[in-house]
C-alpha cells in the first residue's frame, strides 16, 4: 500500500477523531490516572507537531513529536486506524518523527506507552528502532501501567 506521511495541522478533524477513539480505548486498558494520551485541549499545544499517514486521502494513522527541551523530544499520539493495521503505517510515521528529531538536533527522544498486552505491538516496534527502557521523564511518575522508553539520536 502506498501512503504519504506529512505534517498535519489537524484542520480536517480526522486526527482528532482517531485520537478520541484512541483515548476511549486507553480507558479500557488502563485506569484513568494512567492514561496519558493527548486529550483534545492538549493537541493545541504549540510545542507539539503532528504527522498524518494517508492512503488515497484517507487517514491511516498519525503520530506527534513534542519538544521537551532544545535537546529532547517526546513521541506522542502514535495511532493506526483499525482499517490499516499491520501495513507499515506506524513504522512510516515513526521514521518521519525520528527524522524530524534529527533535524531539530535532539540528542534523545522518549515516550510513554502502556505496559499491558494490548501495547505489545507498539513496544515491539519501538524496540526494533532501538528504544530502551528508561525512568519516568517530564511530568510522568512511576506507574505499573506505563512503560517509559528512550532512544539516543
Amino acid at each position: 500500500m502506498k501512503f504519504i506521511v506529512q505534517k498535519d495541522n489537524l484542520s480536517d478533524g480526522s486526527i482528532n477523531a482517531l485520537l478520541e477513539s484512541h483515548l476511549q480505548e486507553m480507558y479500557q486498558h488502563s485506569p484513568p490516572e494512567s492514561v496519558h494520551a493527548l486529550k483534545s485541549n492538549d493537541r493545541k499545544d504549540t510545542t507539539i507537531t503532528f504527522w498524518s499517514a494517508r492512503i488515497n486521502g484517507v487517514l491511516a494513522g498519525c503520530g506527534a513529536l513534542k519538544e521537551i527541551s532544545a535537546s529532547q523530544g517526546e513521541i506522542k499520539s502514535m495511532k493506526t486506524s483499525r482499517l490499516f493495521l499491520r501495513k507499515g503505517v506506524a513504522r512510516a510515521v515513526l521514521e518521519e518523527i525520528l527524522q524530524e528529531a534529527k533535524r531539530r538536533n535532539y540528542r534523545e527522544v522518549k515516550l510513554e506507552t502502556g505496559s499491558s498486552e494490548p501495547f505489545t505491538p507498539a513496544v515491539t516496534l519501538y524496540r526494533q528502532y532501538g528504544f530502551k527502557p528508561c525512568n519516568p521523564f517530564a511530568n510522568y511518575r512511576e506507574d505499573p501501567h506505563s512503560l517509559f522508553l528512550s532512544k539516543k539520536i
